[in-house]
């Protein structure tokens, strides 16, 4: 299909921080003008980092926004020029002192793209092998491991919800043939 694109009349950076910034856009279109609110995001990476046992391990940090600690898959922003693929496999390092042998590429996505540009990535880790730990000076997490299958009862009773770790786990059980649901 070859649509037209709406024309961005004006962009106005109204914020710039560490991590994000937040543009005020005119955009015109189909003879309409209107104003949009843009948080411009580097993008990310997760891995569902999956052990030989069938085990997956999650992150579990206090994340300010929703003022509780969230259960979520291992993942970071992209640095500048690296590729998703090596910010997933930084994490892995980072998060839980392992290297993963192969990662799977299993989607990419936009998280919230009514106002957010991140995109995400999504792999599946196999074949880990354990080494040092290397956190963030600011990262307060706790490691938490579990079967595969207990990770996707918590996704079913609304026990994790996170949306990249409810993508990643959802895809990852659909790549190994697991069954997502009771019935």
């Amino acid at each position: 299909m070859d649509e037209e694109l709406p024309e961005v009349l004006s962009s106005e950076e109204v914020y710039a921080g560490r991590l994000v910034r937040v543009a005020r856009d005119t955009v015109r279109e189909g003879g309409q003008t209107y104003v949009r609110e843009v948080v411009g995001h580097p993008g990310g990476a997760a891995a569902v980092p999956l052990y030989s046992d069938g085990s997956v391990a999650f992150v579990r940090q206090y994340r300010h926004p929703t003022r509780r600690f969230v259960l979520e898959l291992p993942a970071g922003k992209l640095d500048p020029g690296e590729r998703p693929a090596e910010t997933a496999a930084r994490e892995l390092e980072e998060e839980l002192g392992v290297v993963a042998g192969r990662l799977e590429q299993l989607s990419e996505f936009y998280t919230t793209p009514g106002f957010c540009a991140e995109r995400l990535w999504v792999f599946l880790a196999t074949e880990l092998r354990e080494t040092a730990l290397r956190r963030e000076e600011d990262e307060i997490i706790e490691v938490v491991r579990m079967p595969l299958a207990r990770a996707l009862r918590m996704v079913a009773a609304g026990e994790i919800d996170d949306a990249k770790t409810i993508i990643g786990l959802l895809l990852a059980a659909r790549r190994l043939g697991v069954e997502t649901s009771d019935g």
